[in-house]
């Protein structure tokens, strides 16, 4: 393809060639480096995953169980992130009040602490003698840990600031002119909030959501801290599979490959619809 450069009346443009880019060298091997250990140990796992058996695996109770447990935590989680992060993520983006900037490091914490000390944190706030969960207790009668309610909590917990991070970047590039001028046509702030600023951002939402779902769905050590691994009670496909690992290693790849496989449907099944659009 050739770029035509503007030349006066009655001469002809100069036609140049485009330039091709290539990726210089140095650049070249890192690159291949990190696909490999991004790609390999996902293409060890095909290749080691016990085919014949896995009708087998996959008709086991406890298998179903797991899987249908994780699938339902990880949408209720993502739904409680929705109503609990999208407010914040607003604040965070659009509030001009002192103590903004810490409130970012706080809710963003949990993406870089580590996941069995999430759920350490999570015990001594929910558990029976936790800041919450003693009153919880004394008042309700509810206990919190080692129920069902404790994984949405752990998996809610890890995956939410996913979520809070992708919407706030979407606010703060939004373009606030559309809300001012629906504030002056007389709109509340909850109407201008409901009818403008979330519409504005829907790509970005739908890929927090599908990010935020996709963490909770592989979260592991909050939830093996604060909710156990009890069978069909708070046992996750991601905790199926460390059990599985200790006593039959075939079963834990069968699993692995289960849990891959409803990933990577939804992830390439959302790619173009919600991700490419919150990129752009």
């Amino acid at each position: 393809m050739t770029g035509a450069v503007p030349a006066g009346p009655g001469t002809r443009p100069e036609v140049r060639p485009r330039i091709r880019r290539r990726t210089p060298w140095p650049l070249a091997a890192p690159t291949v480096l990190g696909l490999a250990l991004l790609v390999l140990p996902l293409v060890a796992l095909l290749v080691r995953s016990p085919w014949r058996t896995l009708p087998h695996v996959l008709a086991q109770s406890t298998v179903l169980d797991a899987l249908r447990l994780s699938l339902v935590c990880a949408t209720i989680a993502t739904g409680l992130a929705l109503v609990l992060g999208v407010p914040l993520a607003w604040v965070l983006a659009r509030s001009e009040a002192r103590g903004v900037r810490l409130l970012r490091s706080v809710v963003t914490l949990p993406l870089v602490l580590p996941p069995v000390v999430g759920g350490v944190a999570l015990l001594f706030a929910f558990g029976r003698t936790g800041i919450v969960g003693r009153w919880l207790d004394d008042w309700l009668g509810v206990t919190i840990p080692f129920t069902t309610a404790a994984v949405v909590l752990a998996e809610t917990f890890v995956a939410m600031p996913f979520l809070v991070i992708t919407v706030e970047g979407a606010f703060r590039t939004a373009d606030q002119g559309y809300d001012e001028a629906a504030a002056t046509l007389g709109a509340s702030r909850l109407t201008v909030f409901r009818r403008v600023t979330l519409p504005l951002v829907r790509p970005s939402l739908g890929a927090g959501a599908v990010l935020c779902w996709a963490r909770a769905l592989g979260e592991f050590g909050a939830t093996i801290t604060f909710a156990g691994n009890l069978p069909g009670v708070t046992q996750t496909m991601p905790l199926a599979v460390y059990l599985a690992m200790q006593t039959d290693p075939a079963a834990a790849t069968a699993l692995s490959l289960v849990l891959l496989l409803v990933s990577v449907l939804v992830l390439v099944g959302l790619r173009d619809r919600w991700l490419s659009a919150g990129a752009r």
